[in-house]
């Protein structure tokens, strides 16, 4: 049976059976992340007795897709139907160590169903995947927060081009993991439209939230207007079950004691990479 390993924020996963691990093959971004050797924590597999009942928590689009989440008996699922298309069924089990799938294996419906289950696996772990833009400068990473839109991915190309050494980790998904009283910020295989797979590590000196405003300023922020900030970043389907989103606010309740976050409002120019930088890296 065909199996692979991979390992993410030092978590490391299994994808077992050959269908499955073809499908993940042709998912851009895993191959770094693959490894050879290491205990997984957790398996992704093929599952064929789905779960007789489940209760929706939480519905959303993307794309074409209509995605539900929510929980079971004893676990979690989500199903994601594209328009004309089967469903891909996800589910795991308080009982066990697996993520199991079925149905459509469409690399696009694997891949987001591959970060939900990693989610749902590491979240006690003190892992979070936050939908932002890292980048890394003097061997530190900071991660810039905002809605769709909102330029966080134009302020770190920003920062790339105009402060000496910086480096994009992740444009979409980074993963912030705390261990040993440390904050780090892992690349990750999710980077949304921006190829950038990097299987590094980095302590997390800030977190920023961005806003578009017709001139550039920023302030830090105090520890529950952070919160606040960072929330909205975090897994939106987590919230909607107190067993996993507790694992959530503990971990950022960590994060906010050693890290801190601000609010930079700015226009999409030199001016607002170097007043960043310079606030939460220079000083």
């Amino acid at each position: 049976m065909c199996s692979k390993k991979y390992i993410v924020a030092q978590h490391c996963f299994e994808v077992c059976s050959e269908v499955l691990c073809n499908a993940v093959s042709k998912i851009q971004g895993f191959k770094p992340f693959e490894v050879t050797s290491g205990t997984p924590e957790f398996s992704f597999a093929m599952g064929e007795e789905l779960p007789a009942e489940y209760n929706v928590q939480y519905s959303f689009t993307y794309e074409d897709i209509l995605g539900e989440y929510g929980s079971t008996e004893n676990g979690f699922f989500l199903k994601q139907t594209p328009a004309n298309e089967e469903p891909l069924l996800l589910w795991t089990s308080d009982h066990n160590d697996v993520v199991f799938l079925a149905g459509n294996l469409s690399p696009r419906l694997v891949r987001f169903a591959l970060w939900v289950g990693y989610g749902l696996k590491t979240a006690a772990s003190g892992t979070i995947a936050i939908h932002s833009s890292c980048i890394v400068a003097d061997g530190r990473a900071v991660i810039f927060l905002g809605e769709s839109g909102t330029g966080k991915s134009t302020h770190t190309r920003l920062w790339r081009e105009n402060i000496p050494g910086a480096v994009l980790l992740n444009d979409d998904s980074p993963i912030v993991r705390i261990f040993d009283g440390s904050v780090w910020v892992f690349g990750s295989p999710w980077s949304g439209k921006t190829p950038c797979y990097k299987q590094e590590r980095y302590p997390l000196a800030a977190c920023v939230r961005l806003s578009q405003a017709p001139y550039n300023a920023i302030h830090k922020l105090h520890v529950i207007k952070g919160y606040a900030a960072l929330h909205p970043s975090c897994p939106p389907e987590f919230a909607y079950d107190e067993r996993i989103y507790s694992h959530i606010s503990a971990a950022l309740g960590t994060l906010l004691k050693s890290v801190p976050v601000y609010h930079l409002e700015c226009l999409p120019n030199a001016a607002a990479a170097h007043l960043s930088f310079e606030t939460v890296l220079s000083r």
